[in-house]
């Protein structure tokens, strides 16, 4: 059914209002309704099986991963969308026939980019790029962005073609080492485009890792509005979880960088911001070769950005995925001796690591023991600190828990380390929370 508001005549008298308001339900012919909505179809398209569906509702499906028609359950030989432009032709006479009744025309669908095209823009910008006209190849940049903004199926077109992430890549390159201020807009319109083709191909990287394409993302997680922010953060991700060092040391290198990443759990923008900004740093953190001296250690340097504070912050009260990039993060930042520093003069450290041990997942369990067996492994004072702190909490039966339950073999052997290092203040103190131990096979 289509509800419609019947609006009666205006009376002769301005400012009066009309008379007879009616709502209308007017029901809509069952050829005219999306299977998957039951709504009327604004832009109707037929796939192999046949069957016509709306593309909005059909791209949604489609890029939820199904390959099967919604109705018919047959497996898409082809998941090319042909117009049906006599079906829509009889939508839009049967939205005029009900005029009267307060249906409007549905405008006819613009036509989908064809990759024909995109593959001729792409060109265009490659050729721009390579022959120094880098204000045509910004204007041809907007131009393929404002396609792909326009519709699913446009940008499916665009992230399609094999060549896209190199060539723009190399354009954003190229704008970066010419003039940032000059070509902003189009470097802006460039990640945004990168992110719908995430992950990126090695050439993408290769150009997105030049110094002069770092320091615009940096400028961008910096100064950038809200998107641009969240696409420069997703941009150095990717980069960061690579498995080629020349990437992460380019990354390490980069003036400004160590600090805008922190700066995004400092003014966190979103989850999905969050996210990137703990593992681009988990990657950074957990790539510095051995041996390295300490004071270039990126751990030490995130330490003393104030890092661990914000961790810390971060675990009191977040989702299980943000706690276990979190808790990942801290296990690495706990690696340098100024990151245990940090840790050790912090007095939520211990309560909040044995808080999520047991509590939130399998691998943050890990990372929970882990990073305690750092600090107790190379806690110096006499007065045990941290050992007879996590001993009040409960670690000592939790952590005999995660033996029982099972975990892998480095959590076991952590988890080994930290029994050991805890038994030797056992006898100061003893403190147990029943509501942990809802795992235990056995008594101990």
């Amino acid at each position: 059914m289509l509800r419609v508001r019947r609006v009666g005549r205006q009376n002769a008298v301005k400012g009066e209002k009309p008379e007879g308001d009616l709502t209308v339900d007017l029901p809509i012919p069952a050829h005219f309704r999306c299977p998957i909505s039951l709504d009327l179809m604004k832009d109707p398209v037929t796939l192999s099986t046949g069957i016509t569906y709306d593309r909005q509702n059909i791209d949604a499906w489609l890029d939820a991963g199904n390959r099967t028609c919604p109705l018919t359950n047959q497996e898409l030989k082809s998941l090319e969308q042909i117009p049906n432009h006599t079906i829509m032709r009889r939508i839009q006479d049967w939205c005029v026939q009900n005029s009267s009744l307060g249906v409007e025309r549905i405008p006819t669908p613009r036509v989908p980019v064809a990759p024909v095209e995109v593959s001729a823009i792409l060109s265009e910008i490659s050729n721009a790029s390579r022959r120094g006209d880098l204000t045509g190849c910004c204007e041809l940049v907007k131009k393929i962005g404002a396609l792909g903004r326009e519709s699913v199926s446009n940008r499916r077109c665009i992230v399609g073609d094999d060549t896209a992430a190199g060539i723009l890549s190399a354009a954003f390159e190229s704008f970066a080492a010419s003039s940032m201020e000059t070509y902003m807009e189009g470097m802006d319109e460039i990640l945004t485009m990168l992110v719908w083709m995430l992950p990126l191909d090695d050439e993408a990287r290769s150009y997105l890792g030049f110094h002069s394409s770092l320091r615009c993302m940096v400028w961008f997680l910096k100064s950038g509005n809200l998107a641009g922010r969240r696409n420069a953060v997703l941009a150095v991700k990717e980069l960061a979880s690579s498995s080629n060092q020349r990437f992460l040391d380019r990354l390490m290198e980069t003036e400004g960088l160590i600090e805008a990443l922190v700066n995004q759990l400092k003014e966190p923008i979103c989850p999905i911001t969050t996210k990137a900004s703990l593992m681009a740093i988990f990657h950074l953190v957990s790539s510095s070769p051995s041996p390295t001296p300490p004071e270039k250690m990126t751990a030490s340097r995130f330490a003393e950005m104030g890092l661990l504070p914000l961790l810390l912050e971060l675990l009191v009260d977040s989702d299980t995925s943000i706690c276990e990039k979190a808790l990942g993060v801290l296990d690495g930042i706990c690696g340098s001796e100024e990151g245990r520093e940090k840790a050790y003069n912090h007095a939520l450290t211990a309560p909040i690591l044995v808080r999520k041990i047991l509590r939130v997942s399998v691998l943050a369990t890990e990372f929970a023991v882990s990073c305690l067996s750092k600090l107790c492994k190379n806690y110096r004072g006499e007065d045990g600190g941290i050992l007879v702190e996590a001993l009040q909490m409960g670690a000592f039966q939790k952590v005999l828990v995660v033996l029982q339950v099972g975990c892998s073999e480095r959590g076991k052997e952590k988890a080994t380390d930290l029994l050991k290092l805890l038994n030797a203040y056992r006898e100061r103190t003893e403190c147990i929370d029943s509501m942990d131990f809802k795992h235990l096979k056995r008594p101990f």
